[in-house]
């Protein structure tokens, strides 16, 4: 097993959201380097995957949740054998609804998100948090920890971060990336909808795909055991191969 891992966190959350999983995962494996990176706190949307790829340590397994997910889908198609195993949890290929992608959220609630966010970004947070739970078997309990977690930053900076959910189309990234890939989804997820699973598989049959019952798009917070279990053995299966 190669002895660096960097988790990246979602749209709107710091890297305490991913501190539960992380903790898991260097008990469980004491060897293994873990990192949590955050986000770019950039304005231009285009210059986010050069600033990761910039600020990241080559060689290493890239898992990124929701925008994370996407983003490091990315990153790791750019960097090819230099990434030894991607994995991805609660993160679609296409966040928003396309013609040719319909298992997304729908094109008109998302652009209603981003303008209430427009409007009224604070608000709008709160409001993203009961979402990230709903779905979770303690939903409200969750809520609170997913709230604490998110960041304070000028609304330039998360309004970027909404546009690449919009935008970013994962799918030739995936294609291209020859390296193991586990993508993990949530059956409860109210944000990325459980058929995305069903829809990757039929994209790309090679990769690894699992949905966690019960659980809401807060999966690597509400579930951190079982997100570390997965990933755990994803990675012993993808160095021995």
């Amino acid at each position: 097993m190669r002895e660096r891992l960097i988790l990246l966190p979602g749209w709107a959350f710091g890297p305490a959201a991913l501190e539960p999983l992380a903790g898991v995962l260097r008990e469980r494996q004491p060897h293994l380097q873990v990192e949590i990176a955050p986000l770019p706190a950039l304005e231009q949307p285009s210059a986010w995957l050069d600033e990761l790829d910039a600020r990241l340590p080559a060689d290493c397994w890239l898992a990124g949740w929701s925008l994370g997910g996407m983003l490091a889908t990315q990153l790791a198609a750019r960097r090819g054998d230099n990434c030894p195993g991607l994995m991805t949890l609660c993160s679609n290929p296409c966040f928003r609804s396309r013609d040719d992608w319909a298992a997304a959220m729908p094109a008109e609630v998302f652009d209603a998100f981003e303008e209430a966010f427009r409007l009224g970004p604070q608000d709008t947070l709160k409001r993203f948090s009961l979402l990230c739970s709903r779905g979770a078997y303690d939903p409200r309990t969750l809520a609170r920890q997913l709230q604490v977690s998110l960041l304070d930053q000028p609304q330039p900076i998360a309004s970027a971060g909404l546009r690449l959910l919009a935008e970013l189309d994962g799918r030739a990234a995936l294609q291209r990336y020859v390296g193991p890939q586990l993508h993990l989804f949530a059956g409860g997820d109210a944000l990325v909808p459980a058929s995305a699973a069903e829809a990757l598989l039929a994209w790309l049959p090679d990769v690894e795909v699992d949905v966690l019952a019960n659980a809401s798009h807060g999966l690597p917070l509400e579930r951190a055991e079982d997100v570390a279990t997965a990933m755990l053995a994803f990675m012993d299966e993808g160095e021995d191969d």
